[in-house]
């Protein structure tokens, strides 16, 4: 999870007064309506502008915000709230947050027209815990079941959701208060993953590395054709754009190609070999 700075994100000093603020979100709010914008990423700045000024419109959150933000932290930062945060604070809602990024509902919980339980708080004390899942079911979206304390939950997983996200599980930790999942992805026997970019290492025969080929690789939406150009070295990695680990923006799938060569089986592979070897001029090993 990173840190927004939602002075950034409305164009204003920290030290903006509440006029400053208003009329800076509706110049915004209406630049990047997705009814009226032509912009490529009009719905993403608009929810993160209305994120901004719910924070920065509402007097306790926004005294909270500063606080945190006085220590230091920049926009994309990987960010944790500290373990008290909250615990001097009782934020009230004032609209519909659903909505909001796992930023927002870190710090002050998830507000749904009423009051907000916010992690930390001594209403309601949230309980962090980490669960593991599959790529394939980060990807597509699918369930999980966990064991809380004596209790079984069923968990629904979103699609595209990344590593190190949290998924917040309203008044159902020991207590009444959030249980907040740390989405953490299991070791696959073929992708690694950066971020949404998965990486698989793809085989090459020489013949197809020599003159070129078309592959058909496995990605994490099934099956794609690549081409592969003539002349290609091991090592070298191309890429399927949008193929990576899904979500509102996919990530990429790379294929990191390595030549292997197979040994020869048959006196028949063992010519084809040396005569390859005689047709580029290369010395042929001594018997």
């Amino acid at each position: 999870m990173q840190f927004k700075d939602y002075y950034e994100v409305l164009g204003v000093p920290p030290g903006a007064d509440a006029d400053v603020i208003k009329s800076a979100y509706r110049r915004l709010a209406r630049k990047y309506h997705p009814d009226v914008s032509k912009e490529k990423d009009a719905e993403d700045r608009f929810k993160s502008v209305n994120e901004a000024y719910e924070v920065l419109r509402d007097a306790k959150k926004r005294a909270a915000y500063d606080q945190l933000r006085a220590g230091g932290y920049r926009t994309g930062e990987e960010f944790r709230p500290p373990p008290d945060w909250g615990q001097d604070f009782d934020f009230d809602g004032g609209g519909d947050a659903s909505g909001f990024s796992d930023f927002f509902e870190s710090l002050f919980g998830r507000v749904r027209g009423g009051a907000a339980a916010a992690p930390g708080s001594r209403r309601a004390r949230a309980m962090q815990a980490r669960i593991e899942v599959d790529l394939e079911t980060a990807h597509a979206g699918g369930s999980a079941r966990i064991q809380v304390g004596e209790r079984t939950l069923d968990l629904k997983i979103p699609a595209g959701v990344q590593a190190g996200q949290q998924i917040r599980l309203a008044g159902q930790a020991p207590g009444g208060g959030d249980l907040l999942l740390e989405v953490q992805f299991r070791a696959h026997p073929q992708y690694t993953v950066h971020g949404r970019d998965v990486t698989a290492r793809v085989p090459l025969m020489p013949w197809q590395a020599a003159l070129g080929a078309t592959l058909t690789v496995p990605t994490l939406g099934g099956p794609v054709e690549l081409k592969v150009p003539p002349g290609t070295a091991s090592g070298r990695k191309l890429r399927l754009k949008g193929r990576g680990l899904g979500g509102a923006k996919a990530g990429d799938h790379f294929v990191l190609l390595e030549v292997q060569a197979p040994a020869p089986g048959t006196p028949a592979q063992t010519e084809a070999y040396q005569a390859l070897a005689r047709s580029f001029g290369a010395a042929e090993p001594e018997a």
